[in-house]
């Protein structure tokens, strides 16, 4: 048994603290500000891991060229405070590591701000910068600004109904808070789902009319991403790789280094976490250790959100490299018509 099952009694007053605040806005005591652009949320019930950034990156590459984008975060982990868009001179420590994955991958096409009051970082966009759409990067519980269009993720392999609320599981709110979505899309999904597998998952979300359901699975690219060169996938299976993550799951990741490469070792950090110099040079040490040739035999290889956070190190930054991942979704036909009718609409 989970040892957090015992907190259950303190996820009781989780519970009544979210219920009343979810009340409050439902109700109209507590006020959202609503806004005359498209507005997409996109977000979770838990606390990470279910794939937020390559989803929105989706929906930027669906929309870029049908308005101006605007992505639109709290910019987490950041040392600055306040309203900020993303340029050449920004840092990850000026707008946080998933917004500067957004520019270090879009650049000037479209808008990318951070804001600790998303409906006031809303309304400079659309005043000072003339966004015609708006994506939320998680902001499903952040209920100030009212989104027009909601999209929710749960992990395949951790789905929200079979999860508890904080501190006893990784709820941020009660499960009922799906009945908010226009889109629920169960992410990191296998090649191939058994209809008895679609079966019980529809079952256990209980789409309301409104809302449709969808699946989609990582995707990641054949080649690596460094500062001088790129390791394409035919030279993967002699590679030596030590594996640097500061994400919340590493499952996924895990499982296809090690198919794909020779040796892996794995050095683990929490996520959107802050490398120390002392971790850095651990981090280099152990890959000083590693047999071969520097970026022949052997590597450093992170995710693409944890390289935003690395790449200016310089003990190690000739030396790593990154996977670049996107997704792939079922029946995309009908998920990018239903988006793009949502956005030309509104």
């Amino acid at each position: 048994m989970n040892w957090r099952r015992f907190l259950l009694p303190f996820s009781g007053l989780y519970w009544i603290g979210t219920s009343v605040r979810n009340l409050f806005y439902n109700i109209g005591m507590m006020r959202s500000s609503s806004f005359k652009i498209p507005i997409i949320n996109v977000g979770n019930l838990s606390v990470g891991g279910t794939g937020k950034s390559p989803h929105i990156m989706y929906l930027i590459d669906l929309l870029k060229d049908e308005k101006l984008i605007a992505t639109l975060s709290r910019g987490y982990g950041r040392k600055t405070k306040g309203f900020l868009i993303a340029n050449y001179s920004s840092k990850v420590y000026d707008i946080g590591d998933e917004p500067m994955q957004f520019f270090q991958r879009f650049k000037n096409r479209i808008l990318i701000a951070v804001c600790e009051d998303r409906a006031f970082g809303a309304q400079k966009l659309i005043d000072h910068y003339n966004a015609e759409a708006i994506l939320l990067d998680d902001a499903y519980q952040h209920r100030g600004i009212k989104a027009g269009f909601n999209i929710l993720l749960t992990d395949y392999n951790n789905p929200y109904y079979k999860d508890f609320l904080l501190p006893a599981g990784d709820l941020r709110e009660s499960r009922s808070g799906v009945r908010r979505a226009d889109i629920v899309i169960v992410t990191k999904c296998p090649d191939r789902i058994s209809e008895e597998k679609h079966k019980e998952i529809s079952k256990k979300i209980k789409l309301r009319s409104h809302q449709q359901l969808f699946y989609s699975k990582i995707v990641y690219d054949n080649k690596l991403i460094g500062k001088l060169d790129n390791v394409e996938k035919s030279t993967w299976k002699n590679l030596n790789v030590i594996l640097v993550t500061g994400i919340a799951k590493t499952d996924g990741l895990v499982k296809f280094a090690e198919e794909n490469f020779a040796n892996v070792l794995h050095l683990e950090y929490p996520d959107h976490h802050n490398f120390s110099q002392s971790e850095i040079e651990y981090i280099y040490k152990r890959y000083e250790d590693t047999e071969g040739r520097k970026r022949f035999d052997k590597i450093i290889m992170t995710t693409e959100k944890d390289y935003m956070r690395l790449m200016e190190e310089s003990m190690i930054k000739d030396d790593l490299y990154y996977i670049p991942i996107s997704i792939d979704i079922n029946d995309k036909e009908k998920f990018n018509q239903t988006i793009l009718e949502y956005v030309g609409q509104n």
